[in-house]
């Protein structure tokens, strides 16, 4: 992986995690990092284009916006088996598989996250040696972030950011691929439930 796709993976790590004050305050560290580890001009200035938007609102501002987008839609959320298997019971599995893959590979979650939190999996392609071990993650995370961005609004910041992705990182997955993915996903059950049964 090359110096530029690694520095894209861990501007979009610190981007897409939740935004405290510290994100304001690490303003100007990204953009140091932004030039000292992305190697051309123009990509310099596409990253800062497109991640300047959110240092525009308010902290107030952005919290719920990263709400509204990320935590309150099951086609955006930020949780790459959701993603994948939806509200399947094969999602708990997939995730202890997922959080022995990481361990094998010598890393460990440190935030009370779950081990398919996609921003931290997006830090964790940067810097592990081998992903192939990790069960096809970069793929994965591909389908994951594909699927995101096909669901959020043109309007809305976070889109911007998100292309980096696509546009430095990822290859888009093929239809095929992305076909026998929606197979396996389950939605969840938003019906009404029907009355309690009584017992005695």
């Amino acid at each position: 992986m090359t110096n530029d796709k690694q520095a894209i993976l861990v501007i979009l790590s610190r981007i897409l995690d939740y935004p405290d004050q510290l994100f304001f305050e690490e303003q100007s560290l990204i953009v140091s990092f932004i030039q000292e580890y992305i190697s051309t001009e123009d990509s310099q200035k596409e990253v800062v284009k497109r991640i300047s938007p959110l240092y525009e609102l308010s902290l107030k501002e952005l919290q719920e916006l990263y709400v509204e987008t990320f935590d309150y839609k099951d086609n955006t959320n930020l949780y790459l088996t959701a993603h994948e298997l939806g509200d399947s019971r094969k999602r708990g599995v997939a995730l202890i598989e997922l959080q022995k893959q990481i361990h094998e590979a010598g890393y460990e979650c440190v935030t009370k996250e779950l081990a398919d939190y996609i921003p931290m999996l997006l830090e964790l392609l940067a810097v592990v040696p081998e992903e192939e071990k990790i069960s096809n993650l970069s793929a994965r995370l591909a389908y994951a972030m594909d699927r995101i961005l096909t669901n959020l609004p043109n309007s809305n910041p976070y889109k911007k950011v998100m292309e980096l992705g696509m546009i430095y990182v990822f290859e888009t997955p093929e239809l095929e691929k992305i076909s026998r993915l929606e197979i396996l996903r389950e939605e969840a059950d938003l019906n009404e439930l029907p009355y309690p049964l009584m017992y005695r």
